[in-house]
């Protein structure tokens, strides 16, 4: 293990330039405090869990200091914002700190998130809310415990500084890590702005920091591009078998990783509703539970319109005809693994899809009625309205199931990051309580197995908890 004061950089992005990004310092917080920290995202740089409690911690991660060695930066990049094309957009409240090498010689973006404005922050001050940052914390280290790619969160850090959004909040900050901060969107600003060798930079970047196999191949460019699509249809396919919202699938949210990041009004299904729309801001639905798939296929094509110049439209074409192929292998799999089915059967898709309109029909609980399936728990009967279908439904998934009680729980979550949790621990927290919001992470890390004294974390929402609006606010 090592210590804070041991991270090393290697900066490989912010080497690209000024016409990629900006050079900015954080803006610190007032009199901040640690709200919770991550020992598993410690661990991936090499940190012993002992230096969250290190002074040092709090200085760096709250803007009050860097190491010598950081050199923060606001990148900038473009997207289509729920379909339009918005030419400029980037950083405008977050800095890429700088790139932590481990041991192991993996590159770490360290992204500060609420660290003031930026030359991208587009009038606004810079800021991130206590309650956004807490639920990007919880949401990004819960995905990962459930299997689901995403980025990781650090730690959140709070202080004293006042911002205004729909009433005042508490300022906060939230550190990310991820392998690469690229979005589809950078590769649209570039494009777009009609910068072709700067683009023809950034895919070099790309493939030799995030795809350098594809360099092996006869088509470097285009073997990106395919890796790219398979990841997002595989990360697609996690959210739709664990019921995940995300909430806001503009192309700059869209990680060339293939990682669940940068999501704000995000939730859990409650009651299975393939239409549910989670942020409130979606007037139309475009984001819509159920539209999540079709919408990424969408992003997909946005970011092959971007690669235009380098492979043939043709061939594009036909890549992203793959993608609903490769989404739905992907996304039967996880959910024969949930239902313990084995292999793969013709008749799966319309069994599970009868399995889901009893849900619909019924307002059954999505995550509950999985896991009492798991269970063989015969209450699970007491979810559905129509139980004369239910039992019909169930005499062939007994037929058809094959794995065993506890290889079936091991596949559904006994506890999920339900919205109203969420909102609990948030709650709490601005009364500067932060007990909460670390009990509720600690429980999230294992989520297949039962904790003692934590049944109430597996319960299905209060009426109050049923409905909650999220906003793209932070």
């Amino acid at each position: 293990m090592s210590t804070l004061a041991d991270l090393h950089f290697d900066n490989r992005f912010a080497a690209l330039g000024d016409t990629f990004s900006s050079k900015v310092l954080p803006a610190p917080l007032h009199n901040p405090r640690l709200v919770v920290c991550s020992e598993d995202a410690l661990r991936l740089l090499d940190l012993d869990p002992a230096e969250a409690r290190d002074p040092l911690f709090i200085e760096l991660f709250s803007g009050h200091k860097l190491w010598s060695s950081a050199e923060p930066r606001a990148m900038i990049y473009s997207g289509h914002q729920f379909g339009a094309y918005n030419p400029q957009l980037g950083d405008g409240r977050g800095l890429l700190l700088g790139e932590a090498v481990n041991q192991a010689g993996e590159h770490w973006d360290l992204h500060l998130k609420g660290a003031g404005s930026t030359p991208y922050s587009r009038m606004g001050d810079g800021r991130a809310v206590l309650r956004s940052s807490i639920r990007e914390f919880l949401a990004s280290e819960a995905l990962h415990a459930l299997g689901i790619p995403s980025s990781r969160a650090l730690c959140v850090t709070v202080g004293d500084n006042p911002v205004y959004r729909e009433r005042e909040e508490r300022g906060a900050m939230l550190l990310r890590l991820a392998r690469s901060h690229i979005r589809f969107g950078h590769f649209e600003y570039f494009y777009y702005t009609r910068k072709h060798n700067e683009l023809r930079q950034l895919l070099d970047f790309t493939l030799d920091t995030c795809y350098p196999d594809c360099r092996n191949q006869p088509e470097p460019e285009l073997a990106m591009f395919r890796s790219v699509l398979q990841r997002t249809a595989e990360m697609i396919a996690h959210w739709q078998a664990w019921g995940f919202c995300h909430g806001v699938m503009n192309t700059d949210n869209m990680s060339i990783l293939g990682i669940t990041f940068d999501f704000g009004p995000y939730a859990f299904l409650d009651a299975f509703d393939a239409r549910h729309v989670c942020n409130h801001s979606d007037h139309e639905g475009r984001y819509a539970f159920h539209r999540q798939p079709m919408i990424a296929q969408w992003n997909l094509a946005c970011l092959a319109q971007a690669l235009t110049p380098f492979i043939a439209v043709d061939t594009l074409k036909a890549e992203l005809a793959q993608f609903m192929p490769t989404f739905e292998q992907h996304y039967l799999t996880l959910m024969r693994r949930r239902l313990g089915w084995g292999d793969a059967r013709p008749e799966d898709v319309e069994q599970l899809d009868a399995l889901l309109q009893l849900m619909q029909t019924s307002g059954a609980d999505y995550h509950l009625t999985l896991r009492k399936l798991a269970e063989d728990n015969p209450l699970v009967r007491d979810q559905f309205i129509d139980r004369s279908a239910f039992d019909n439904w169930y005499r062939e998934h007994q037929r058809r199931c094959q794995a065993s009680p506890a290889a079936r729980q091991a596949a559904n979550p006994l506890y999920v990051l339900r919205n109203y949790l969420a909102q609990n621990a948030i709650a709490a927290a601005e009364q500067d309580d932060f007990d909460e919001v670390r009990r509720l992470h600690h429980i999230l890390r294992r989520p297949f197995e039962p904790q003692p004294g934590a049944d109430a974390y597996a319960a299905t929402p209060p009426d109050w908890g049923r409905h909650l609006e999220i906003s793209c606010s932070s």
